[in-house]
């Protein structure tokens, strides 16, 4: 790597580790001075560190091994959780799971930064312990990390990252907005719907003549109440054994881990089952099926509900997964798959479930959960509006996975000293 060094850690930064002061001398804690821990690091989103869940006094600082750190420090976990990292945003201290590193004045602080976020399986190599893993202070030091001789490109390569991420943490606001607005928008339409003027109907509080209590609370007086099992063609069906010799090839294969991702279960991600025709037949998945989970390890966890927007190829489903089909005659599978996730519902699910070793629910349990019947017309309306909010989402969503995938290869290419900043730059301007 021409113009390129490696230098142990140790060399780059001064290390420090952090401390914890008495939590029986009140007037150490509640201070002005953050005070680190590793939860405040995996929970924050962003690369820098401003707020911390707790805060220490100077004086807290001073009766422990904790050290008052400056604004730009690393702050690196060194212990169960290992190598995750933020900069500190203002002067910080930490507790006894980090070590800290203050660049020296050589090393660009935010290069390092990206250089360890890469590096993170060179730390992990070093731990060691029986109760949880942990580096220490001297083997942190040891991690060779190559970097420019030059500041200069140092600073460049740290500021094309910088860009990406700003524009990353832009995008993720983004999607956090329109799951808000979404969040907001379908307790409006779940509680008032659509009027005639193709409007929401005013709030109960202004017009409480359109609205009738019941079972499901206040709804408008257009609508109806029906069980889930007076809205679906036929019972709820368990799916196949899944025969771990027969995963890897044939038809996607619906998991319950498929109904955690995105507002439609994606056939394409699905792992493959090589299944009969007659397991087909009995247990084919179709357009339109809602899918639920009969047993969770967390009691939030049951009945978590998908479907299956659109299939292009045969699938089957397993059987820790338990398939309903709607008729679309009397409601919309997309309403009835929104409404199965809603506050409601799910209020119902888990007043419903089991708690054993896991948490399970019956059939039953899922099948007198009570749904508003809405005019057909209405209901149009209402996925209408769902779906302008989700369309926006999936659109972020995609931008999104496009910049990761870009910062990937670019903290690859630039961290590794593999292409030159300038080249770096050339493709980033074609890029635009």
């Amino acid at each position: 790597m021409s113009n390129w060094m490696e230098c142990p850690l140790e060399q780059l930064g001064e290390i420090s580790s952090g401390g914890t002061p008495s939590r029986a001398n009140s007037s150490f804690w509640n201070g002005e001075i953050p005070w680190v821990t590793p939860s405040d690091i995996t929970s924050s989103k962003s690369n820098y560190i401003f707020d911390t869940k707790d805060t220490v006094t100077e004086s807290g600082v001073r009766s422990s091994s904790a050290k008052l750190l400056p604004e730009g420090t690393l702050l690196l976990t060194s212990r169960a959780t290992i190598g995750e990292i933020r900069i500190a945003a203002r002067p910080v201290t930490t507790n006894q799971g980090f070590k800290n590193i203050v660049p020296k004045s050589q090393v660009d602080g935010t290069f390092l930064f990206y250089q360890l976020s890469r590096m993170k399986g060179s730390f992990e190599r070093f731990a060691a312990g029986s109760t949880f893993l942990e580096i220490n202070r001297k083997d942190t030091g040891r991690v060779i990390i190559p970097l420019p001789e030059n500041k200069e490109v140092q600073f460049q390569i740290a500021k094309i990252l910088q860009t990406i991420d700003e524009a990353i943490e832009k995008t993720e606001s983004l999607i956090e907005k329109y799951q808000q607005i979404k969040a907001g928008l379908m307790h409006d339409l779940f509680t008032r719907g659509i009027g005639a003027n193709g409007k929401l109907r005013p709030p109960r509080e202004e017009a409480p003549e359109l609205y009738q209590e019941t079972p499901i609370g206040w709804i408008p007086k257009d609508w109806a109440v029906a069980t889930l099992s007076e809205l679906c063609v036929g019972g709820l069906t368990n799916g196949v054994f899944k025969e771990p010799r027969r995963v890897g090839e044939g038809v996607p294969l619906v998991n319950v881990a498929d109904l955690y991702r995105g507002d439609s279960i994606d056939l394409d991600s699905c792992e493959r089952f090589d299944a009969s025709m007659e397991e087909l037949a009995r247990y084919g998945a179709q357009e339109h099926e809602l899918f639920f989970t009969r047993s969770s390890l967390k009691l939030e966890g049951i009945a978590q509900v998908n479907w299956i927007e659109s299939a292009t190829e045969p699938a089957v489903f397993e059987c820790h997964v338990m398939r309903l089909r709607p008729d679309i005659s009397k409601i919309s599978p997309k309403i009835l798959k929104d409404w199965c996730q809603w506050v409601v519902a799910k209020r119902h699910f888990m007043a419903n479930a089991k708690q054993v070793t896991m948490t399970t629910i019956s059939q039953g349990g899922i099948f007198n959960l009570r749904c508003p019947l809405i005019p057909m017309e209405e209901q149009k309306e209402i996925v209408a509006k769902v779906q302008a909010v989700e369309g926006r989402l999936v659109s972020e969503s995609t931008i999104l996975e496009k910049l990761r995938c870009e910062k990937r290869g670019l903290m690859n290419d630039l961290l590794s000293g593999e292409v030159t900043v300038q080249a770096a730059v050339n493709d980033e301007a074609a890029n635009v």
